[in-house]
C-alpha cells in the first residue's frame, strides 16, 4: 500500500495482479479490505487491480467536515491522473457506484466500461433503505459496542441464509477489527449519498455498462438497480436471486465472471 498525492489530501492504494488496469471504487464505510480476499483473487487472474481508501479512511487524509459525491469523484478522477492512468475499466459498488457514475459522466474517456453494483442514482422514483433496516443501524452504532455495531451491519448487508456462515461473519469481522472507519466518517459518507442525483444524466453515458444488484438487497433495494440499468442505455442488468447487498461476497465468482464478460466488449 502507498499513499498517493491527489490534489489537498494523500489517497492510500494498492495495486495488484496482471492484465488491463480495473479500478475499484467502495462504498460507505468500506476500505479496500471489504472486497474480500475470494472476490480479488478471481479479478486478478485478468485484471491489475486498483483498490483505494476514501479520505477518512484508513491511512487515507482525515475527513474534516462535509463531504459530496462528486468531491470523491474527484478524487477517484486524480488518483487516476495521479498514477498516469488514461483509460480504466470502473467497477463501483454501493457508494462508489454513485461516484462512478459521477467519474464516467465527468471524465468519459478514462472509463473503458463500467460496472455498478448494488447503488442507486438518486432523484424522483429511487427507494431508499428501508425505515426499519436503518433505524436498526443508527441503533448499533450510536450503542458504543463496536462488535453489535459490526454484526448488524453484517446482518443488514447480506443475505439471511448468509448471515448464519459463521467463517464468513469473522473473516467479515476481522476486516472491520483491521481498519476500522470511524463513525464520523460513516455519517459524512451517508450525508453525501443522501445529495446523490444523476437520474437525468444517465443517458449520457456512452460506455458499456453492467448494472448487479442482489434481489435482497435491505441496504438499496433492488429496485435501485433496475431503475440504473433502464436509465444508461444498452446497459445490461443481472441480478442475483436470494442474494444480499454485498453480492461480491456472496458470488465472488460469478460478480468476478460478470465484470470479466463486460471488460471483453472492450478487448
Amino acid at each position: 500500500m502507498s499513499l498517493v498525492r491527489v490534489g489537498g489530501v494523500e489517497l492510500d492504494c494498492e495495486r495488484s495482479g496482471s492484465g488491463p488496469p480495473l479500478f475499484m471504487i467502495m462504498g460507505m464505510g468500506g476500505t479496500m479490505l471489504t472486497w474480500g480476499e475470494p472476490f480479488l483473487d478471481a479479478l486478478r487472474r485478468d485484471f491489475e487491480l486498483i483498490v483505494y481508501d476514501h479520505r477518512g479512511v484508513g491511512a487515507s487524509t482525515r475527513l474534516d467536515g462535509p463531504i459530496t459525491i462528486g468531491e470523491l469523484a474527484r478524487d477517484a478522477v486524480g488518483l487516476l491522473d495521479a498514477l498516469r492512468i488514461d483509460s480504466t475499466h470502473v467497477l463501483g459498488i454501493s457508494m462508489g457506484g454513485m461516484i462512478a457514475q459521477e467519474l464516467v459522466l465527468a471524465r468519459p474517456e478514462l472509463v473503458r466500461t463500467l460496472a455498478l453494483g448494488c447503488t442507486y442514482c438518486g432523484g424522483p422514483g429511487s427507494t431508499p433503505m428501508p425505515a426499519d433496516a436503518a433505524a436498526r443501524l443508527a441503533e448499533a452504532r450510536s450503542s458504543g459496542d463496536r462488535r453489535r455495531a459490526v454484526r448488524t451491519s453484517w446482518e443488514i448487508n447480506v443475505s439471511p441464509a448468509y448471515a448464519s456462515e459463521d467463517q464468513a461473519w469473522e473473516r467479515y469481522l476481522e476486516i472491520s477489527r483491521r481498519r476500522p472507519v470511524a463513525l464520523e466518517v460513516i455519517t459524512r459518507q451517508r450525508e453525501a449519498t443522501a445529495g446523490h442525483d444523476t437520474c437525468e444524466r444517465l443517458g449520457e453515458i456512452d460506455v458499456s455498462t453492467l448494472v448487479v444488484h442482489g434481489s435482497l438487497d435491505r441496504v438499496l433495494p433492488v429496485a435501485n438497480g433496475l431503475m440504473v440499468a433502464r436509465l444508461i442505455p444498452g446497459a445490461r442488468l443481472e441480478v442475483f436471486e436470494g442474494v444480499g447487498h454485498l453480492f461480491f461476497w456472496e458470488r465472488p465468482e460469478r460478480s468476478a465472471e460478470l465484470v470479466r464478460a463486460n471488460a471483453a466488449v472492450h478487448a
